[in-house]
């Protein structure tokens, strides 16, 4: 006696239900894995960092900060632009202050204040990403205006030439993608490890 007509759909909802989780959710992501380490092993493992001795820092995607145990600025290395989740990637986001926002004024110019006492430059040659945070809070890049007020504290700390600091600076910026797309940028944890093997670390 042939199967009623629900229990045949049921089986042929089963059988394709199967089929596509073997298709879609193990043979394809293997295969784009396969293809990706093939193509780009470095980026399919996440853009890893490594320091001099080969131990992972972090990732080229994922900005961090540079800070001490007291939570200030490490004067050897390069800053990143602020973090509303304090560069926490499991709590990536920004602040939802809008441009009316007092709370949001007031925080920017507290900002503005730290870098150009930090940097010894006037608060109105400090550039907006050292003041703004990104709407992920885990940018991992600065502006190459940002990282020029930067290069005479690293320098300083480090006791060496700010020409150098300044081609190792030029070594890790980027133009647009593609020419047009996004802005000049500085990649900061690889220039920061570019340092540290340079001229080496600070304890």
């Amino acid at each position: 006696m042939p199967a009623p007509r629900s229990g045949r759909q049921l089986l042929a909802a089963v059988r394709a239900m199967a089929v596509a989780t073997v298709v879609l959710g193990l043979a394809y992501p293997l295969l784009m894995t396969g293809v990706a380490q093939v193509i780009a092993p470095d980026r399919a493992d996440g853009s890893l960092v490594s320091d001099a001795d080969g131990t992972v820092v972090g990732s080229a995607l994922i900005g961090q900060a540079f800070l001490s145990e007291a939570g200030d600025p490490l004067p050897q290395y390069f800053q990143s632009r602020p973090s509303a989740s304090g560069h926490d990637g499991a709590a990536s986001g920004g602040s939802n202050l809008g441009p009316n926002s007092a709370e949001l004024v007031d925080l920017v110019a507290e900002r503005r204040a730290a870098v150009a006492e930090l940097e010894g430059v006037d608060v109105a040659d400090v550039p907006a990403d050292a003041v703004t945070a990104s709407a992920s809070g885990l940018d991992p890049d600065i502006s190459e205006e940002y990282a020029a007020i930067q290069v005479d504290r690293v320098a300083g700390a480090r006791g060496v030439a700010p020409d150098a600091v300044r081609e190792l600076v030029a070594k890790f910026s980027a133009g647009r993608d593609l020419g047009v797309v996004g802005a000049p940028h500085v990649r900061v944890l690889e220039l920061n490890v570019a340092l540290d093997r340079e001229f080496g670390t600070e304890d």
